[in-house]
């Protein structure tokens, strides 16, 4: 059976290429509701598949979005994954996702893979990127949008929470309860100082800890991001002699190693100890007690995102200041603070303040 072509598609349509075209890329140019309809109809009667790799290599470009996170086993990226899938999705686009595991050369790995491949853009959740792997972005020209992260080795258009804010309302929130004072669970000892997410959790817990007039001395405890290594931190800090009276996590996965940890020494949470988070993944209004954290719109910064990375004129000049998306962050406030409410699914922006 011969191959349906763009031509046969045209001749039942009673239409040129050039429309049929405009249909099944939508655009550049806008086509009549009625031209449209006829030109679909005649594709399903004959069963036409475009040639996508053709399509590629004509305009250099495929349908494709790369998109590299350090790790899609915990909650939060693997929400923001999918949230970007979606958000593709309605722009006709597919998703490649790589993860990085933290590491540069897994990260320049991807980079270079995904740049191969001619994607239309990138999205990156890149922690402390590396000199050489902005300049492979450099050397490539290409589109990119920074997710969730603004590594400063790299100047280019970014979609981010207000990290430091969000960090400041929980810790106020926490202290409000009556503590004498809030301990928090930092990042690695690598951690960048500037433009990473947990970086900007600590800097909102001290600036609140600062403003009520409670010292940050020795508060401050590192922790990997994922529950597991942040419940053997846990122990080991709630088994001393020194145990703080409430936890601020910079991630919510840290908050959940600390909830097994704190249930495993018989500590009651959040009578004899409070726990926060920042995240608020779906899984967080289902631990026992709910987690108390900070909610950021992941399903608006993907579609944010994904915008950006399609847009034509993303690398118009401008300041950095100027070519930030900010997205503000919110109090979702459950049990595991001590307060009386939350359910699996509060309102987002209702506690905002």
């Amino acid at each position: 059976m011969a191959k349906v072509t763009r031509d046969d598609v045209a001749r039942l349509a009673g239409t040129s290429t050039a429309v049929v075209s405009y249909v099944i890329n939508n655009g550049p140019r806008p086509v009549a509701p009625a031209t449209r309809e006829r030109v679909l109809a005649a594709i399903k009667e004959l069963g036409y598949r475009p040639d996508r790799v053709a399509q590629a290599m004509a305009s250099r470009r495929t349908d494709l979005i790369g998109m590299i996170v350090p790790d899609a086993r915990q909650p939060f990226f693997a929400e923001m994954a999918h949230a970007v899938e979606q958000a593709a999705a309605e722009r006709g686009k597919m998703v490649l996702v790589g993860n990085s595991d933290y590491r540069t050369e897994r990260e320049i790995h991807y980079l270079r893979a995904f740049l191969g491949m001619r994607v239309s853009g990138l999205i990156l959740v890149s922690q402390g990127m590396s000199e050489q792997a902005a300049s492979e972005i450099e050397a490539w020209d290409a589109r990119v949008v920074l997710l969730h992260e603004r590594p400063e080795a790299i100047d280019d258009v970014a979609v981010v929470t207000d990290d430091i804010g969000g960090a400041q309302l929980v810790t106020r929130h926490l202290l409000e309860h009556g503590h004498p004072y809030v301990a928090c669970l930092g990042g690695v000892p690598n951690t960048p100082a500037v433009g990473d997410p947990v970086a900007d959790h600590v800097e909102g817990w001290r600036r609140a800890m600062v403003e009520a007039g409670r010292s940050t001395e020795g508060r401050l405890f590192e922790a990997p991001y994922n529950r597991y290594d942040a419940y053997q931190v846990a122990l080991k800090l709630l088994a001393g002699p020194d145990r703080p009276p409430a936890i601020f996590c910079s991630t919510d996965d840290q908050a959940f190693g600390v909830l097994r940890a704190a249930r495993e020494l018989r500590i009651e949470v959040p009578t004899e100890l409070a726990v926060a988070g920042f995240d608020d993944v779906k899984e967080a209004g289902l631990t026992d007690p709910p987690l108390t954290t900070v909610y950021s719109d992941r399903p608006a910064m993907a579609r944010a995102a994904v915008d950006l990375v399609l847009d034509d004129s993303l690398r118009v000049a401008g300041s950095r200041r100027e070519r930030v998306k900010l997205f503000p962050s919110a109090l979702i406030v459950r049990r595991s603070c001590g307060c009386d409410g939350g359910g699996p699914d509060p309102a987002p922006f209702s506690t905002l303040r």
